[in-house]
């Protein structure tokens, strides 16, 4: 019994010195080993390594590009007009060691570099346009899409490419400064949305609203103007086809009397008293019915073929 204790220290002993001894080295990362504080060896080939249990502290560093994306912040351009600025970041650890001493941490180096890039694109922003910044500028609005000119500066390059390229340029002399000098290296920078705040947004819809209001307004007023301009034009069409049409109804009128006229005077001065028994005939059918009572003399011309049906013809 008194054997298998010192085995049973041993191997106790094993279990809690190794993995405090021994540690594995990626190849996405470095490992920066310190010893109460101060900096021992910095770790960049992978593998298994040793290090002073116990004694030494292993701080993992990612040796790939890293992304911070920034915190969404209002800045002004040159108009004073406030963006909602949307952006991320991207950088590489160059220097652990720096990297170690500067920042610590990740987490506390994101921090840090987030501070510097809204404050070199908040100096590039106060020195542009909104056109500028969006890189483009609205040129008008088609039947199925709105039409926007891209913005380009001097060289050539969009404007909103520009303005984050330099950025890009101040945000790494800043962390690459005598002042700060991190170890890392800002490999990129995007802006990922340029937005009006929620305030100053619905204070443009609404006069987007106005504005469409009026706009649509004035071509009601248009069309109706349109409508009763030809309204009228329609009316005063069918009033002078109307006045032609009645004019000519007339005038064939006029004419188709005139020839019943003539036809009956021709009939008439053929026999003249066929046509007074026609006459006679009508007059008698117009006025003699059952409940008539007509008192005229007897020697009434009306009588004459009453009395006489063959009137002066039978003489």
């Amino acid at each position: 019994m008194k054997i298998l204790i010192p085995f049973i220290v041993l191997i106790i002993a094993a279990f809690v010195v190794v993995p405090q001894a021994l540690y594995t080295v990626d190849e996405t990362q470095f490992v920066v080993v310190t010893r109460f504080g101060e900096i021992r060896e910095i770790v960049e080939t992978p593998g298994l390594k040793f290090k002073v249990p116990f004694v030494d502290t292993k701080n993992v560093l990612n040796n790939r590009i890293l992304r911070v994306d920034v915190t969404p912040t209002s800045m002004p351009d040159t108009d004073n007009q406030f963006l909602q600025m949307d952006a991320y970041v991207r950088y590489r650890i160059e220097d652990p060691r720096k990297f170690v001493e500067k920042l610590r941490t990740e987490v506390d180096a994101s921090s840090r570099i987030q501070d510097i890039v809204i404050s070199a694109l908040r100096g590039q922003v106060g020195q542009a346009t909104q056109p500028e910044i969006i890189g483009g500028r609205l040129v008008g609005i088609g039947e199925d899409r709105t039409v926007v000119e891209p913005l380009l500066d001097d060289e050539g390059i969009p404007t909103r490419q520009a303005i984050v390229n330099r950025a890009l340029r101040a945000a790494n002399e800043n962390v690459k400064s005598t002042a700060n000098d991190f170890g890392v290296d800002i490999v990129d920078l995007r802006i990922k949305r340029a937005d009006f705040p929620e305030a100053t947004e619905e204070n443009i819809f609404t006069r987007m609203r106005t504005e469409r209001s009026v706009q649509a307004q004035k071509l009601r007023a248009e069309g109706e103007e349109i409508f009763r301009t030809r309204i009228a034009d329609v009316d005063r069409l069918v009033e002078i086809i109307a006045a032609e049409a009645d004019e000519e109804a007339d005038q064939l009128r006029g004419e188709g009397e005139g020839e019943a006229i003539a036809i009956l005077a021709v009939a008439l001065e053929q026999d003249p008293d066929l046509f007074a028994f026609r006459r006679s005939l009508e007059a008698y059918a117009t006025f003699l019915n059952s409940n008539t009572t007509l008192v005229l003399p007897t020697d009434s011309p009306l009588f004459q073929f009453l009395q006489d049906p063959y009137g002066s013809a039978g003489n």
